[in-house]
């Protein structure tokens, strides 16, 4: 299925509804949905009412619609679900299921009263459904990190994306632009920002030093961790903001910063300027909570049945592109260099599954991450995992890469790796649960030897929703601690 990118269909759709939230609209290749969860949670911690709205969903339809962090009611949306699809009828519209979800979230949120909606871009950002919010409504924009990322859609190099991106400034608002690798970026994204007649911004960086708080509750909580390999005690334990990417925590705090000192967002919401105040922002900051993104996860059980070794504990990342791979890359390498005392052999098994997104390959999304480098005295091993993930509901263009293909591509990056794979005409069900299966016996295996074990995994939100729902099914916590 191809994506015909217009807005055309959902502008037609939109102008059937009235909005007037308040809104900041995030575009970026990486780190919008990170941005986006670190402004609602210090909006909220300001006392706003804040609904967010996020692309993919995680586990259901309902979680990227959300009002005050919690998914939006079955009742509510279904309410507005069927008056965008009446509509969309009435009037011949047409719209693509992501344009239907994108007007049914503005729905909610204009239905909810929110104080201050936060829009993540879908794909691209000038012909992306949420560029539809009128300017009216928007605060500030902002852009993310740029890199390669849906080229059959946006363009083959970096600057074409950017333009592409860029294209969400609106005439006389604030447009924030985060850190770049690309240094070509910021030029490209001036002079769009221009064109609509936005006023540019670059991030102000902010020094960051996080103290560990102790309590009571937090030690009960990690009284477990005694039966845990030593890498994994070493971890940061769940704490978002212990190991965010500080680019991204900048850019959120510019975003707050112009609320304040920006007279068009003043005269939108006068309100900002009382509400917000340095214990706001700090405790939104420290309250934050990104499912999927460098989170350690504990089963609640042995994973193969009969089995009586410990509990197998992962690390779960989203990583789905060359970028976000080096950033968990540069995360595990940080993790073990930490360790003072690694001296025994480690070895590193990863679950992975990708999206196929040509001309992105298989091999340029997990070079950063194979082989590892992992600055230890002792070499480390590699084993790996390759299976599908489950389309997501309401978009049937998402296909996993072929196993075979995976194989492939690790082999070439680590020929001396024990891979596992699924045949490709399998199922995806129970796919991940004989991964796991797999996993666990590796981690035994290197256990019994003496060794450290650490799992992974990563590759796509769609092999991470996955995870979220064999942790349900099991009804286990979502987070270690």
């Amino acid at each position: 299925m191809t994506i015909d990118l217009t807005l055309e269909r959902v502008r037609r759709l939109a102008s059937q509804f009235s909005y007037k939230r308040p809104s900041i609209h995030v575009a970026g290749t990486n780190g919008k949905g990170s941005v986006a969860c670190l402004l609602a949670s210090i909006l909220r911690a300001s006392s706003f009412k804040v609904g967010k709205f996020n692309s993919p969903h995680l586990i259901s339809i309902y979680d990227c619609i959300t009002i005050n962090d919690d998914p939006v009611t079955l009742e509510l949306y279904h309410e507005c679900r069927t008056q965008v699809e009446q509509a969309n009828e009435q009037i011949d519209a047409r719209a693509s299921s992501f344009e239907l979800l994108t007007v049914t979230a503005l729905l909610v949120f204009e239905r909810a009263a929110v104080d201050i909606a936060i829009v993540e871009v879908g794909m691209g950002g000038r012909l992306d459904a949420t560029n539809v919010i009128p300017d009216e409504c928007i605060l500030v924009s902002a852009l993310t990190a740029v890199d390669l990322d849906h080229q059959a859609f946006l363009g083959a190099t970096v600057d074409l994306i950017t333009r592409e991106k860029a294209a969400i400034a609106r005439q006389g608002k604030p447009f924030i632009l985060g850190h770049q690798r690309d240094s070509s970026v910021g030029s490209v994204a001036e002079e769009v920002v221009l064109q609509h007649g936005g006023t540019f911004v670059r991030t102000m960086i902010y020094p960051f030093r996080f103290r560990r708080r102790r309590s009571s509750r937090r030690v009960d909580k990690m009284s477990n961790l005694h039966r845990m390999p030593s890498v994994l005690r070493s971890a940061p334990r769940c704490r978002y903001t212990e190991h965010i990417n500080s680019y991204n925590l900048s850019l959120a705090l510019t975003v707050i910063s112009l609320l304040l000192r920006d007279s068009s967002c003043a005269a939108v919401l006068p309100e900002l300027i009382h509400a917000i105040t340095p214990e706001t922002v700090r405790a939104g900051i420290e309250c934050a909570s990104w499912p999927g993104r460098l989170s350690f996860h504990t089963m609640p059980r042995p994973v193969t049945p009969g089995s009586i070794g410990d509990p197998l504990v992962l690390l779960v990342d989203g990583a789905h592109n060359p970028a976000s791979s080096e950033a968990l890359a540069s995360y595990i390498s940080n993790l073990t260099t930490h360790i003072p005392s690694l001296s025994r052999t480690l070895h590193i098994t990863y679950i992975l599954a990708l999206s196929h997104s040509p001309p992105k390959t298989p091999e340029q999304t997990l070079f950063p991450l194979l082989p590892p480098r992992c600055r230890t005295s002792k070499p480390v091993t590699v084993s790996v995992a390759v299976l599908r993930f489950h389309p997501p509901d309401g978009m049937p263009w998402v296909k996993s890469v072929a196993p075979s293909a995976l194989r492939a591509a690790v082999s070439g990056l680590v020929p001396n790796a024990d891979v596992w794979a699924t045949q490709d005409d399998d199922p995806a069900d129970n796919q991940l649960q004989r991964a796991l299966e797999w996993t666990e016996l590796q981690a035994n295996k290197i256990r019994d030897e003496g060794g450290e074990h650490l799992a992974v995994l990563a590759g796509s939100l769609y092999l991470v929703a996955d995870f979220y729902r064999l942790m349900e099914q099991l009804k286990a916590p979502n987070f270690l601690v």
